[in-house]
């Protein structure tokens, strides 16, 4: 059906696309998440100075002891690497038990001298000892968009109260198990507790308090009284960013060190967007991006902007592509696609802001194969249409042009300059009769007619308009532009009169009466065209030279020739074809004149005819001269020698005596102006 590959069609696609973008299911979602995942690693990856890594791993296990250890081995580690000029120290593990080895004290001694951060977890299942409060100030309410816990895996009081701080371990992966964001306060129970990213930051530059502010709609910011503003999402988190560089177990002065379990079976890695990941790195490059200020922005108005986006590039792409050729279709895709896609990457790259353009290419990826879809559907019924319209008018390489370049058809009617050929039998009625009782026997002559008529005009790249009985119309420079149209329709009736010859030598084989034909050319200026009514129409001329062109084909017989061509038909030809001047007419129903003339082959067929360019001259500079002066008496006198010598023309030149005869006895009025006036058509 038609409306399967309209403009409504697409745009029903284009709303089902919206609608599946507001639902957001699981793959979209994803396939969103990736992209961000994608746009970090385009990213070019460098290297942190203020902070490095210190991993306890199998080897340690080995040399040490299995853990836990005791607490005065921890206090050695603070200590030593206090000693190398660590300035901070992170534990990225919780003490939730008192030591089996009784060590406690020896590891809060040395807490005392070491400046050190703790690690507590937090847990759906309320378990340990409260953590040391924390300062903290917030403006709203932001108790409702953390997210929260029943309680959390905590410190024993001995150490937590000799820890310069006490942070809070949460990991929330996204839909697909990959964690991408970290929360810089959760809620456990009724108390807030900052994260240790933000906790270390907190201590790091010696602030007592950390502040949330809540909005409609969400937390919008975190701060730490001495640092820049930190834009979170509505749950206090920020898009972690992967790409820094934390070296690991490397020389320590004068930076923050994060000390994490990495021995196989004690600590469960997490997957994030660049592979699993130990918890105390995932923690050090949280700290990273918030200091770095580089916590990426996914607004929350982002979903309703990427909606709106999807909705207007669509009504783009419907109302462009299905106006272009199908060849220009993926020049615009292209063009598309990679706006969007830049788009998306430099929005994060430059401006630390996330915006889909997955979901937005696989819309324009749909719409764009719709929208193909329906221009090449368009196009083959506009070829069908083309071919079914004009399949008998014009050569099959012409209707091919045609359904290659429908660009070069206008169709609804334009002005502009034809050829426009007439050509009709003669003396029809005699023929018709001997056709009296075999009626079928008529129309195989007049098909046997036609046909090569028509396969000559083709073959010339000329359109036939229509049959009329035993007369073709036809004419030249529609729809295709056709630059020698003149020429060509001349080539056309010459053809046609030496085609004729050998149809008649058929029918006198065949006892049968020959055809005879009258052919008639004009050029000018007409409306080319559908011409009809809504549900019937034909591709056809209207116009004042297609009036003439019929009209000459009529006074063909009237002038003894074959042949009549208009004025404006020989203009720029004369040089190629041998034309000469019959007279100056003013056909039925019209009152301008023109003169008229015949064509009696190319000039190089002249040629062979050395005699005819001097019996022209006879012709032009006598004969007719002669004529418009009323000059009868040397009318008939050359008229009769310029018959005998040129046989070609002496069929004109006998009608011509015989009116110089009639004009001799009924004389004319006396300022005539050389104009014959027909009487008929």
């Amino acid at each position: 059906m038609k409306w399967v590959t309209s403009s409504w069609m697409a745009l029903i696609v284009l709303l089902g696309l919206v609608g599946l973008r507001y639902e957001d299911p699981f793959l979209i979602e994803t396939a969103r998440l990736k992209t961000f995942d994608y746009y970090q690693k385009l990213q070019t990856p460098h290297l942190v100075d203020n902070l490095v890594l210190i991993d306890l791993g199998e080897e340690h296990m080995k040399e040490f002891g299995q853990w836990p250890w005791p607490r005065d081995r921890i206090a050695k580690i603070i200590t030593h690497l206090y000693n190398e000029g660590a300035g901070l120290v992170v534990l990225n593990f919780v003490f939730p038990e008192k030591d089996r080895m009784g060590k406690d004290w020896a590891l809060a001694l040395a807490m005392e001298n070491v400046p050190t951060i703790l690690t507590q977890v937090a847990s759906p299942r309320a378990t340990g000892e409260e953590a040391t409060p924390r300062g903290l100030a917030y403006k709203g309410n932001p108790f409702p968009y953390l997210y929260s816990y029943k309680g959390a895996v905590m410190n024993i009081k001995q150490l937590a109260d000799k820890a310069v701080g006490v942070g809070m371990v949460s990991t929330v992966p996204e839909i697909d198990g990959v964690v991408r964001r970290m929360p810089l306060a959760v809620r456990v129970a009724d108390a807030i507790y900052p994260s240790l990213p933000i906790e270390v930051l907190r201590v790091a530059i010696g602030s007592r308090t950390f502040q949330i502010k809540t909005e409609q709609g969400g937390i919008t910011k975190v701060r730490v009284k001495g640092m820049p503003i930190i834009q979170t999402d509505p749950h206090a988190s920020v898009f972690i960013d992967y790409t820094p560089i934390i070296p690991r177990n490397t020389q320590v002065k004068g930076k923050i060190v994060f000390v994490g379990l990495v021995a196989e079976g004690l600590t469960q890695p997490v997957a994030t967007p660049f592979g699993p990941m130990d918890t105390h790195e995932l923690n050090a490059k949280a700290f990273s991006t918030i200091v770095a200020g580089k916590s990426i922005q996914r607004y929350d108005y982002a979903d309703l902007a990427e909606l709106l986006f999807i909705l207007g590039i669509g009504v783009v792409i419907i109302f462009v592509l299905s106006r272009v050729s199908v060849k220009w279709t993926v020049p615009v895709m292209i063009l598309f696609v990679s706006g969007t896609a830049y788009g998306g990457f430099f929005a994060f790259d430059k401006h630390n802001q996330l915006w889909d353009a997955s979901y937005p290419l696989f819309a324009i990826l749909i719409l764009y194969l719709q929208v193909t879809f329906n221009n090449f559907a368009r196009e083959f019924r506009l070829k069908q249409q083309i071919k079914k319209q004009f399949g008998t008018y014009l050569s099959p390489a012409m209707v091919l042009m045609l359904q290659k370049n429908p660009e070069l058809l206008k169709l609804g009617g334009e002005t502009k300059e034809l050829s426009i050929l007439f050509a009709d039998i003669r003396g029809f009625t005699p023929i018709s009769e001997q056709y009296k009782t075999d009626p079928q026997g008529l129309t195989s002559l007049i098909n046997r007619f036609l046909t090569p008529m028509t396969d000559l005009i083709m073959n010339n790249n000329g359109t036939i308009d229509k049959y009329m009985g035993d007369c073709i119309m036809a004419f030249w420079n529609a729809p295709l532009d056709v630059k020698d149209h003149k020429g060509r329709a001349l080539s056309s009736a010459l053809d046609m009169v030496e085609r004729l010859k050998e149809l008649n030598v058929e029918l006198e084989e065949e006892n049968k009466l020959p055809i005879n034909i009258g052919i008639g050319i004009n050029t000018g200026e007409v409306v080319v065209g559908n011409m009809g009514s809504d549900n019937r129409f034909d591709y056809s001329i209207l116009g004042d030279a297609a009036n003439l062109a019929s009209r000459l084909e009529g006074q063909s017989k009237g002038y003894g020739v074959t042949i009549i061509l208009g004025e404006e038909t020989v203009k720029d030809i004369e040089e190629e074809y041998f034309c000469v001047e019959l007279d100056m007419i003013a056909v039925k129903g019209k009152e301008d004149a023109v003169r008229i003339f015949t064509v009696l082959g190319k000039q190089e067929y002249v040629k062979s005819k050395t005699d005819w360019e001097q019996l022209q001259q006879q012709h032009n500079k006598i004969f007719l001269e002669s004529y418009r002066q009323q000059s009868w008496d040397l009318v008939i006198k050359w008229g009769t020698l310029l018959a005998e010598n040129w046989p070609e023309m002496s069929g004109y030149y006998n009608i011509m005596i015989e009116r110089a005869k009639e004009f001799k006895n009924y004389p004319i009025e006396e300022n005539w102006d050389g104009v014959y006036r027909a009487k008929s058509k």
